[in-house]
């Protein structure tokens, strides 16, 4: 022997905890050549076959295949554009499982049908482009040909906009959203209450509040003093409101106006419309919103009690 420190594959083996097949699998691809031959022509291993068999290891552990692994160990390729671009598949393996992750919990929470979750996995996956695409559609079906200058806002703060690296819950939220702009009952609602927003600031210079807007401000002192709607110190309340509203769609305050207003109120009060906004926020990284169903509840029933009987 020349000295030098010589291992069977035994030895490293216990010296790296790695299987014997494997390490001899490795060997018998040219990965971990041996560098020399014993007495009895088993095959020994020096020092630097050591150091060798960790980057394998590493590398393999690290998903690069076996072809991609002898070339880094040849010296073919520099490790640093292979750990890129096994870094670049990866993130795309990890998008993927994220999708399929927010998909299944969607699917699990609602006890969906076979039809529902192949939806949901379509809709999962759209590329960015498909994804801009479908919300386009959907906002298209709720505001196109209303010229109302507030309307471009408005859209802008209906537009989803999924992060390039968004969390667990933003995918989650995507894909319910998606799901919801599908819907034509929630797309013709959310079409025949723009319809009425433009109809009540017909006329009216500049961007102005919209009914609901009107009924937050007046209501949600009453609701949390706890009036019933109901009950005749609720009157004052519906006055103011009915008051504001007049003033801003341009009517005298009588029963055509509350019945329209009413009209406008239950449009506003679609529980998917909440939905779509909840979700919008988490899936645009926004504060959460704050729920307006107590306010828009409290006046409905407050118009309710107080139209005349048919």
């Amino acid at each position: 022997m020349d000295g030098a420190t010589h291992y069977s594959i035994g030895d490293l083996a216990r010296r790296t905890g790695l299987p014997v097949k494997t390490i001899r699998f490795w060997s018998d691809r040219g990965i971990l050549p041996p560098t020399g031959r014993g007495p009895t022509g088993h095959r020994r291993y020096g020092e630097e076959s050591l150091a060798r068999l960790e980057l394998v290891r590493t590398l393999r552990e690290l998903g690069v295949d076996l072809p991609t692994v002898r070339r880094v160990v040849e010296r073919e390729v520099g490790l640093a554009e292979v750990a890129a671009a096994h870094a670049e598949a990866l993130a795309t393996q990890i998008r993927v499982l994220r999708l399929r992750r927010a998909v299944l919990t969607v699917v699990a929470r609602r006890g969906s049908t076979a039809a529902q979750a192949d939806l949901l996995h379509r809709l999962a996956g759209l590329a960015e482009a498909e994804r801009r695409r479908l919300v386009d559609e959907f906002l298209d079906a709720a505001f196109a040909g209303l010229t109302d200058p507030g309307f471009a806002g408005i859209r802008r703060s209906l537009t989803p906009a999924l992060p390039d690296d968004p969390a667990d819950e933003q995918v989650e939220a995507w894909v319910e959203l998606a799901e919801l702009t599908l819907d034509p009952d929630f797309r013709s609602g959310l079409r025949r209450l723009a319809e009425q927003h433009a109809a009540d600031r017909a006329g009216a210079p500049g961007v102005r509040r919209d009914a609901v807007a009107v009924v937050r401000e007046e209501v949600a002192p009453a609701l949390a003093a706890g009036i019933d709607p109901a009950a005749p110190p609720a009157d004052e309340v519906v006055a103011a409101v009915t008051s504001r509203y007049a003033l801003l769609c341009g009517r005298p305050d009588d029963a055509d106006l509350r019945r329209r207003l009413l009209d406008r109120l239950e449009a506003a009060g679609d529980p998917r419309r909440e939905r779509y906004l909840r979700l919008l926020s988490v899936v645009n990284g926004w504060p959460p919103v704050e729920s307006l169903a107590p306010v828009l509840d409290w006046s409905i029933r407050a118009l309710r009690a107080r139209q005349p009987l048919p």
